[in-house]
């Protein structure tokens, strides 16, 4: 016999086994005598009153043991006649698409334009050191997308867009800890998530799909409604019957591409601001009551959201213990990114904090570039005023500029500028109002202390891919398959996964159905 049990206890006791198991006997009328085995379910961190709390739920097994956490998936060989998918990006949702197609019975070939984890290691190191940045090979692009080297958070609003559980699962399966099924805002670590993403392509190659690097999509051969081949690095041509677009928010020459083959894309609301870093010491001393992290706190972060002149301003992307990092995909730009080792352990901690921007604050709103061009012209904007380096613009958050910086986590550097002489008066001046609502939630968030970097650009995609909603096909090409940040359907590691795995139930569908 099993069953959950839940209760509320500080952070020492939840670390202490002997008081968690003399806990659940108790709630359970047990005595001593009786055997029993136990496991977190679910825990979470209530720091909203002094006397911090943690939120406990255990599977307990009583004369008995506890079944097994979740059943691992068994990935077959494929059939050599399996029929092919064919998959562009090896982000979260391509290869996510690809274990579902293996699952399926399709066989995935995955063109990745980016490197492996490994090679694309010593690129970010040129980029952050020498400033010296390679368009294919960053931040953005490469094996395990815009995930892999800026934090792996896990916490996603999108449980009814499909199985959550089933990601956190396949994660476990290939290398996460199980934390991240317990915790209410479960997060790898950017140290840990290139082994678990290499499990993760040996798992394709070793079931018969295929993966390629350095192989960029660079033409599209569409005959009636239809892309009948794919161009690769300029020359390989490739016949497709089924194309899976899963190409990231920062893939702008795609829908350059898309636009030129009048394949149809639309404007989408995004936003943009900037990223702010506090000391980590500071935050947990607001969130915790002037208590600081340590082996029972892990490291506080925040989530703060507000209405300016009709327009939402919120904390993104928010990294205790983090690192703010250059994520630039072109030369002439400079764009803010945050990510957190495992541990959360760093000294900093930093949030994106942005401004919805919608087509309708331009004049040619109607044109599916204007919010891609006003995210180009503030990322310009920013390399222009850092000295045309990967340096970024940066202040005080309470607005004057000054030549003295606390020292920043942002390894290129940082140039004073007033962030005024940046951004457009529309954004500016939500920003600032922001900040003193901020300032109000959390009394202190506004110190000299803190400097904001300039810009946070890359929140989401500026454009929108569209697609049929049952049937996931392009509105207008019928074996064209667009999913996740990249046209404009996710927000994450975890709902991207699950965008690949539902657009690969939809194809094997069709092809059941032939």
């Amino acid at each position: 016999m099993s069953q959950v049990v839940n209760f509320v206890c500080s952070p020492e006791e939840a670390k202490d086994s002997n008081f968690l198991e003399q806990r659940i006997r108790k709630e359970l009328a047990l005595d001593a005598q009786t055997q029993l085995e136990f496991r977190w379910r679910k825990r979470s961190i209530d720091a909203r009153q002094r006397q911090i709390k943690v939120n406990a739920s255990f599977d307990v097994a009583i004369i008995t043991v506890l079944a097994p956490r979740f059943e691992h998936q068994e990935f077959k060989l494929l059939a050599p006649d399996a029929p092919v998918v064919h998959i562009i990006g090896a982000g979260p949702a391509g290869l996510f698409a690809a274990l579902q197609a293996v699952t399926q019975g399709l066989k995935p070939i995955v063109f990745e334009r980016g490197k492996d984890v490994r090679a694309r290691r010593r690129d970010l190191a040129k980029l952050t050191k020498a400033h010296e940045l390679n368009p294919e090979s960053n931040y953005c692009f490469g094996e395990g997308g815009a995930g892999t080297y800026s934090d792996g958070k896990l916490y996603t609003r999108s449980k009814k867009r499909g199985d959550v559980q089933k990601v956190l699962e396949w994660l476990v399966q290939f290398g996460a800890k199980e934390d991240i099924l317990i915790d209410a805002h479960p997060h790898i670590g950017t140290n840990k998530l290139p082994q678990l993403i290499e499990a993760i392509r040996q798992q394709i190659i070793d079931s018969g799909g295929e993966i390629h690097f350095e192989h960029k999509l660079t033409d599209l051969d569409i005959s009636n409604g239809k892309i009948e081949r794919i161009q690769i690095n300029h020359s390989q041509q490739i016949p497709v019957a089924k194309l899976i677009l899963a190409t990231g928010h920062s893939a702008r020459d795609i829908f350059e591409l898309l636009q030129c083959k009048n394949i149809a894309i639309k404007a989408k609301p995004f936003a943009l601001g900037v990223r702010v870093e506090h000391t980590q010491a500071y935050i947990d001393g607001l969130q915790y009551h002037g208590r600081l992290s340590d082996d029972y706190l892990p490291a506080a972060s925040y989530s703060l959201v507000t209405q300016v002149d009709n327009r939402g301003v919120y904390s993104f992307c928010m990294c205790p213990g983090g690192i703010i990092a250059p994520c630039a995909t072109a030369d002439g730009e400079v764009v803010t990114n945050g990510w957190s080792p495992s541990k959360r352990n760093n000294i900093y901690a930093n949030s994106g904090i942005v401004v919805g921007i919608e087509p309708s604050d331009f004049k040619n709103e109607s044109d599916p570039f204007v919010c891609l061009d006003f995210q180009k012209e503030i990322e310009h904007k920013c390399w222009m005023a850092a000295g045309q380096t990967q340096k970024v613009p940066a202040d005080f958050v309470n607005g004057r500029k000054s030549t003295s910086f606390p020292r920043s986590s942002y390894q290129p550097g940082i140039v004073s500028v007033q962030l005024k002489d940046i951004f457009p008066s529309f954004v500016y001046e939500r920003l600032r109002q922001a900040f003193l609502d901020f300032d109000k939630k959390m009394p202190g968030f506004i110190t000299n202390d803190a400097v904001v970097h300039a810009p946070e650009s890359r929140t989401s995609s500026p454009v929108l891919i569209p697609r049929d909603p049952i049937s996931f096909q392009h509105t207008q090409i019928t074996n064209l398959y667009p999913i996740a940040e990249g046209a404009g359907y996710a927000g994450g590691i975890v709902s991207a996964a699950i965008d690949g795995l539902n657009c690969v139930e939809k194809i094997a569908q069709t092809l059941v159905n032939l």
